[in-house]
């Protein structure tokens, strides 16, 4: 059995499993149950080598505008702070969007449209630790031009810029994931970058948080690497209790580790800016 999301302009890629095809076909037969929750980077928008720079795909936004106004709740679930997501995404004030969530830093940081509040608890003490002895870990290395991005509640070490982004990457897995528990930090591996961040919410607990506020009764999730993998499994669990549950991966060459766990599989930000668009162009005709 195939369903397929269609514009006038694009065939769009479908469901290839059973599970896949069932979530699609509830969201459409009821849009106010279902819950889509999206990663940022690599899902909404490109990685690039200055994550600053980090801006929404075009046409994104207006997607999810129209998503909107059909669905239950839109969420973006980013390891990201949620200022930053903010600023970046474009997504306040939009029209459609007056219930959208995004929850930061793995769901521990939190903005609503509806009040425009954002929750932020204080960094972990560790943090500042880790980045003061940063500096001299990557000397050490001959990795001082890896970029430091300092995150609130985290930081960042990307190598996306080095002349070998990968080997550099390898070599400091071991390093880092040491530094990070000399200060009761856990490391999250990503697309050429390590995260040192404290313990506590991944965004498989920000999936569960959002389907207890909401009562979705189908969830919708589109990331693009490991930090999305709790995200993944988290949906799959839901599916045990009667939810349907629809996975989408934004792929890249860089990260393969979702691509079996996925239903639906895109090729980056711009194709699932043109699913999201399919996917409003059906819902408007229903």
């Amino acid at each position: 059995m195939e369903t397929m999301v269609t514009t006038s302009r694009t065939h769009v890629h479908e469901p290839r499993t059973a599970e896949g095809v069932r979530a699609l076909e509830a969201v459409l037969a009821d849009p106010a149950g279902t819950l889509l929750g999206l990663d940022f980077d690599g899902t909404l928008a490109p990685i690039v080598d200055d994550p600053s720079a980090a801006h929404v795909q075009p046409g994104v936004v207006h997607a999810l505008g129209r998503l909107g106004r059909h669905l239950g709740k839109i969420a973006v679930v980013t390891g990201r702070p949620v200022r930053t997501a903010l600023s970046l995404g474009g997504f306040e004030g939009v029209d459609g969007l007056e219930t959208m969530s995004i929850l930061g830093q793995y769901g521990v940081e939190r903005w609503d449209a509806v009040t425009g509040e954002i929750s932020e608890p204080p960094p972990p003490a560790g943090v500042a630790g880790a980045e003061d002895e940063l500096p001299d870990l990557l000397q050490s290395l001959g990795l001082e031009a890896a970029l430091v991005e300092h995150k609130g509640r985290a930081l960042g070490v990307h190598t996306r810029q080095l002349p070998e982004p990968r080997k550099a990457f390898e070599a400091l897995r071991e390093p880092v994931a040491a530094l990070a528990a000399r200060h009761d930090l856990v490391v999250e591996p990503g697309k050429n970058v390590l995260e040192l961040r404290a313990h506590g919410t991944d965004k498989g607990d920000a999936v569960r948080t959002l389907v207890a506020e909401t009562g979705a009764r189908t969830v919708v999730y589109a990331g693009d690497d490991l930090g999305d993998l709790p995200a993944f499994e988290a949906v799959a669990a839901l599916r045990g209790t009667g939810a349907a549950g629809l996975l989408v991966y934004s792929h890249s060459s860089e990260e393969e580790t979702l691509g079996h766990l996925a239903d639906l599989e895109v090729t980056g930000p711009d194709e699932v800016a043109g699913w999201l668009t399919a996917l409003a162009d059906a819902l408007d005709r229903a």
